[in-house]
């Protein structure tokens, strides 16, 4: 009978002074629920404990941001096909739809040359930006050097189907 009782309420041993307790009260104690036979599993505590997620809630200027960014990443990925569409706008008339289009058409077959002759994904990728920026930087060059023409209310005239 003895050894019964004793499988049935474990004994548990005193812990030292030195090692931090890993055993948590309610894991130590049976519930009402379990029966009272069953010694005392250990269970994680962050598995049983709810976590609570504070969210901030964003505002409009937040969105208003984000669409201004993607619009901003989109136009300076096409960068190389907006600068040629814009050098074929002082030719012929274009409209935006056509200028959209031209230049992602453009900017699509400059990226494939850079993939076809430079190996790899990533760095062709990065090449790309790299043009890029140059591209960019000629823009603001011209921009900055010649008073008579304004190279970016012209692109963005173009872009936007507005006459100018």
């Amino acid at each position: 009978m003895s050894e019964e009782t004793k499988n049935e309420n474990p004994v548990e041993t005193a812990t030292p002074v030195n090692e931090p307790n890993t055993a948590t009260p309610a894991a130590a104690e049976p519930t009402a629920t379990e029966p009272a036979t069953e010694p005392a599993q250990e269970v994680e505590p962050s598995a049983t404990q709810p976590q609570i997620i504070v969210q901030k809630e964003r505002g409009f200027s937040h969105y208003v941001g984000f669409a201004l960014l993607c619009v901003l990443c989109i136009c300076f990925f096409f960068m190389p096909g907006i600068a040629l569409t814009f050098g074929v706008s002082r030719l012929v008339d274009l409209n935006g739809a056509a200028a959209w289009i031209f230049s992602a058409i453009l900017s699509l077959i400059i990226w494939l040359i850079f993939k076809l002759k430079v190996k790899g994904f990533k760095k062709s990728f990065y090449f790309y930006i790299g043009l890029c920026v140059v591209v960019l930087a000629l823009l603001i060059a011209i921009e900055v050097l010649t008073e008579k023409l304004n190279v970016f209310a012209s692109i963005f005239a173009l872009l936007t189907g507005a006459t100018a």
